[in-house]
C-alpha cells in the first residue's frame, strides 16, 4: 500500500486519480487486465472482468503480476475478496485443455475431475462430448473444437487449446529487410503469435499491424488467407506484401466484388464472404478452396457474425487477429477470445508514441450551441431522430471552415456519418468527397493525391475509418459519427498517428452539439482516448470565432 493513484473497491472497480504523478504508469499497467468504464475529468473508473483477466493470462501475465500492479499503485489495502477473486479467476485458465492424441483424436482434459463433472452436466457442452476416457478426459466430436471453446467460456472455464494446427500447403515467404526491419515490438508480437499458433495482436493504428501479419506469414511459410474490411484495404495489403516480402504479383490473389482470384496468398473482403445468393453465403467455399496454413483477420473487432460461425469450423488452421482495439460494439469479445484466440500481444498507444513510432496527438472537443429554432425542433423530435438532428446541425459547417482555415496548408480529413452532410461539407469547402459509392479506382486516386500533397482537404465517410494508409494527414475534423462508438474513435484517431515526414503534430477535433445526445455519445467515445492515455481539451465554438477574428 502506497500513496498511489488507485483505489481498488470490493465490486472489482478500480478508481484512477488522473492528476496523480504516477497516473500514467498506473494506467499503463492496469490496462493490461482491466477495462475503462468511465473517464470524466478527475477520476477514471476501470472494471476488472473475467475476460480481461483471462486475456492477460493468455498474454503471459500471472495473477501475481496483476495483484502486484494493484499493490504497487493502490492508495489503500486491496480488499481481500478482490485479491482472492483475481487469483481464482486467473487460475481457471488452463484447468481445461484441448489436445490431440497420437491417433488424431481431439480430447478435453481437466486438471480436476470435479471441473470435468461440472461442465459435463451442461447440456450444450455434453452434446459436443463423444465418450469418456478415464476420470479426467473426454473425447470431443471432431467438428466441435471451436464450439466447445465458446460454450466453456460461457460457463466460466476457458479451455487452453493445445491441439495444434495443420501445417497447410507449404509456400516459401520471406521478409525483404534490406532497407528496413521489424521493430522490436513487432518482433515480439510475431514471436508471441507463432509460439501459440492462434490469437490476437493489439497495436495502434500506424504501428505496423500489416508488418506483423507479414512477419507471421514469413514464420509460417504456408498458403495464407487474409480477410480485410474492403477492397482499398485489400490493395494496400497487396502493395505492402509486394514491397516487404519475397512474394510476387503472381502469388497474391484478390477475392472481392470485382476480382475472384485464388492464389497461394489470397486477400478477401469480409463483404464478399458474407454476400448472399438465393439465401446462401455463396463464397464461403473460399475458406476451403486451398489448404491454408494461416488465416489473418485484419480489423478483427469488425469481424461479421457469419464469419464467426465459419471460424468455429477453422480451428485446425493457424489464426491471427489484428486490431487497434478489442472493443466490439456488439459485445462479442468472448467469441474473438474463443474462436480467433486470446490476446497474445498488446502495446499501449502512448508507449509506442514514446518510442517515436507514432505521432503525438492533441485531441479537442468543440462544443457548439444550436440556434433557438433548432433547439426547439430537437426538443420536439422523437428519440431516434435526435442524434441525426444534433450530429448534422448546420452550425457545425462554420466551425469546420474555421478549423480548415486555422490549419491551412496541412493535410486535413473532414469525417462525417451522413451523406447529405458530406455533400454540404464538400461543396462548402470546395473539396472532393469520398463515400461508399465512390468507385474503388477513384478512391485510390483521391487517397494517392492526398498522400502526394496535391490534395490537402478530403471529405470522407466512414469508409475511410478502416485500413487506409494516409501517413501525412495531420488534422482530422470529426463532424458526426456512429453514435458513441469507441472502435470508430480508435480508427479515426489512428488516421493521424503515422509518423510525419513534415514533423507536424497531429490534431483531432470532434464537433459536438451542446446539451444534446451528440454530447452524451461523445463521452462514450472519449473513453477510448482516456484508455490510451490521451487527454482532450474542450473548446467553445465562440472561442474559435474570437481567435479567427
Amino acid at each position: 500500500m502506497t500513496d498511489g493513484p488507485l483505489i481498488v473497491q470490493s465490486d472489482r472497480t478500480v478508481l484512477l486519480e488522473v492528476a496523480h504523478p504516477l497516473a500514467e504508469d498506473a494506467r499503463h499497467d492496469l490496462s493490461i487486465f482491466a477495462e475503462l468504464e468511465r473517464a470524466p475529468e478527475h477520476i477514471h473508473t476501470y472494471r476488472i472482468t473475467r475476460l480481461g483477466l483471462w486475456n492477460a493470462r493468455a498474454a503471459g501475465h500471472t495473477a501475481a503480476d496483476m495483484l502486484g500492479t494493484l499493490e504497487k499503485f493502490s492508495k489503500f489495502a486491496i480488499p481481500q475478496s478482490v485479491a482472492v477473486d483475481i487469483d481464482e479467476t486467473v487460475a481457471r485458465y488452463g484447468r481445461l485443455c484441448i489436445e490431440r492424441d497420437e491417433d488424431g483424436v481431439l480430447t478435453l482434459t481437466a486438471t480436476d475431475p470435479a471441473v470435468l463433472a461440472e461442465i459435463g452436466r451442461a447440456k450444450k457442452v455434453a452434446e459436443l462430448l463423444f465418450e469418456r476416457r478415464g476420470p479426467n478426459t473426454f473425447v470431443i466430436q471432431q467438428w466441435a473444437r471451436g464450439q466447445i471453446k465458446q460454450e466453456l467460456l460461457k460457463l466460466g472455464w476457458p479451455a487452453e487449446d493445445l491441439a495444434g494446427y495443420t501445417p497447410g500447403t507449404p509456400h516459401e515467404i520471406s521478409l525483404n529487410e534490406s532497407d528496413w526491419g521489424l521493430r522490436p515490438y513487432q518482433q515480439q508480437a510475431v514471436h508471441n503469435f507463432t509460439e501459440h499458433g492462434s490469437g490476437v495482436v493489439v497495436l495502434p493504428c500506424g504501428a505496423g499491424k500489416t508488418l506483423v501479419g507479414a512477419g507471421a506469414m514469413a514464420a509460417v511459410k504456408a498458403n495464407t488467407l487474409i480477410l480485410v474490411t474492403n477492397t482499398v484495404s485489400a490493395r494496400q495489403w497487396r502493395a505492402e506484401l509486394l514491397k516487404r516480402t519475397s512474394l510476387t504479383e503472381e502469388e497474391i490473389g484478390e477475392y472481392s466484388g470485382q476480382v475472384k482470384e485464388v492464389k497461394p496468398v489470397t486477400i478477401a473482403t469480409y463483404q464478399i464472404l458474407t454476400a448472399k445468393r438465393k439465401g446462401q453465403y455463396a463464397h464461403l467455399e473460399l475458406l476451403d478452396a486451398l489448404d491454408w496454413g494461416l488465416v489473418v483477420y485484419d480489423e478483427v473487432h469488425l469481424l461479421p457474425a457469419p464469419v464467426f460461425k465459419l471460424t468455429a469450423e477453422l480451428q485446425a488452421r493457424r489464426r491471427l487477429g489484428l486490431t487497434a482495439t478489442l472493443v466490439r460494439e456488439d459485445g462479442r469479445e468472448g467469441d474473438v477470445f474463443s474462436l480467433i484466440g486470446p490476446k497474445r500481444f498488446d502495446a499501449p498507444w502512448k508507449e509506442i508514441e514514446a518510442q517515436g513510432y507514432i505521432s503525438p496527438a492533441s485531441c479537442y472537443e468543440v462544443r457548439i450551441d444550436l440556434p433557438q429554432e433548432e433547439r426547439l425542433q430537437y426538443a420536439a423530435s422523437a428519440d431516434d431522430e435526435r442524434y441525426r438532428l444534433a450530429a448534422t446541425a448546420p452550425a457545425k459547417l462554420g466551425v469546420v471552415k474555421q478549423l480548415v482555415k486555422r490549419h491551412a496548408g496541412e493535410r486535413i480529413l473532414v469525417i462525417g456519418q451522413y451523406l447529405d452532410q458530406i455533400d454540404e461539407l464538400a461543396e462548402a469547402l470546395d473539396a472532393p468527397q469520398l463515400t461508399g459509392a465512390t468507385p474503388v479506382a477513384e478512391r485510390e486516386r483521391l487517397f494517392q493525391e492526398f498522400r502526394d500533397g496535391r490534395l490537402t482537404v478530403l471529405v470522407v465517410s466512414k469508409v475511410a475509418n478502416f485500413s487506409v494508409d494516409l501517413p501525412e494527414a495531420t488534422v482530422a475534423i470529426q463532424v458526426s459519427g456512429s453514435f458513441g462508438s469507441r472502435q470508430e474513435e480508435a480508427q479515426r484517431l489512428g488516421r493521424l498517428l503515422r509518423p510525419k515526414e513534415s514533423g507536424l503534430p497531429a490534431n483531432f477535433y470532434t464537433l459536438v452539439a451542446r446539451d444534446t445526445v451528440d454530447q452524451d455519445f461523445a463521452q462514450n467515445r472519449q473513453r477510448f482516448l482516456a484508455e490510451q492515455g490521451y487527454s482532450y481539451e474542450i473548446l467553445d465554438a465562440h472561442s474559435l470565432e474570437a481567435a479567427a477574428a
